[in-house]
């Protein structure tokens, strides 16, 4: 990739000019550099975008991938999956990660069907309303699926931002109203321009604004980063890796694959063998069922919900 040719107002230039100035940068790297995703696609659906935004959080797009291919093969529409029963998302959602969302996002469909006919709705307010929907996920839908104004503030679209505009190393921990602010004043007013934004600060932090190591060579935000400005280290913020081996959550994971391998109701005595730390399993095990994700069933057997 060839280092982009920048033309950018000096640092003293006004607010509006530098903000002007980045919107335009980051939408002509976005007009050649984008990846070419399936729930991008003009095709996509309102539903596909939804099913693409829960699927991301928290999940590098190559694992979701195949996972969003196979979920839209069987369930191409909200009703599709209201229809069926939400131990078969369950099931669907197989190694994805974070299970918790296959069931919100069967509760979702299912709301969808009860509310809006079945088709996913426009409004921000009434996405906001879905089970499972949140701020994020909100403003995602609305932008990408309906070319919306809103702000969509991810942690790549808030750590470029961050870096770019704020000259911090990060993000804070929660989004701020300072954040909401700056990200609403850089969007053009024009929803379909403001989608573009947004969709290219998120490619630009995923691919160049790394977390660490970001590659500030092929950044069209280069000469104008306040981060870079300010002499910041090019490695970027230090980030904590989490631990998974012997986790709450792999406990959790190797109950659920023993149900999700099961077409009928399993005895405790499956699950024991599953995960020998008895106190941490029995966790894991009151954790899925208070999550929606396992069932008691009679004679102390337990399957996945109907």
């Amino acid at each position: 990739m060839t280092t982009p040719t920048i033309t950018a107002p000096p640092a003293s230039a006004p607010a509006a000019e530098r903000g002007e100035a980045l919107v335009r940068d980051v939408t002509r790297w976005y007009a050649r550099s984008a990846r070419d995703l399936p729930w991008r696609r003009p095709s996509a659906s309102p539903w596909a975008v939804l099913v693409s935004e829960v699927m991301l959080q928290q999940t590098p797009v190559a694992r979701v991938l195949p996972a969003y291919e196979r979920w839209l093969a069987r369930w191409p529409a909200a009703s599709d999956l209201a229809a069926s029963p939400v131990s078969d998302a369950i099931r669907a959602w197989d190694r994805l990660g974070y299970p918790r969302r296959a069931v919100r996002l069967h509760a979702a469909a299912t709301a969808i069907v009860e509310r809006h006919g079945g088709r996913v709705p426009a409004s921000h307010a009434d996405l906001l309303a879905l089970p499972g929907v949140g701020d994020y996920t909100a403003a995602a839908v609305a932008a990408f699926a309906f070319q919306q104004r809103h702000p969509v503030l991810d942690t790549n679209v808030r750590r470029v931002l961050a870096r770019a505009v704020a000259g911090a190393a990060g993000a804070p921990a929660a989004v701020t109203a300072g954040e909401r602010s700056m990200a609403d004043a850089l969007l053009p007013d024009d929803g379909k321009r403001a989608a573009r934004v947004s969709v290219g600060l998120m490619e630009l932090g995923a691919l160049v604004c790394r977390v660490r190591a970001p590659l500030c060579e092929r950044c069209p935000l280069a000469r104008t980063c306040a981060w870079r400005l300010a002499g910041a280290p090019a490695g970027g913020p230090a980030r904590r890796p989490q631990r998974y081996e012997g986790t709450d959550r792999q406990a959790r994971g190797r109950l659920l694959a023993v149900l999700r391998a099961s077409a009928t109701p399993v005895p405790r005595s499956l699950l024991d063998a599953a995960w020998p730390d008895a106190a941490q399993r029995a966790r894991a095990l009151d954790g899925l069922v208070a999550d929606g994700l396992v069932a008691p069933v009679a004679r102390g057997r337990f399957a996945l919900p109907s």
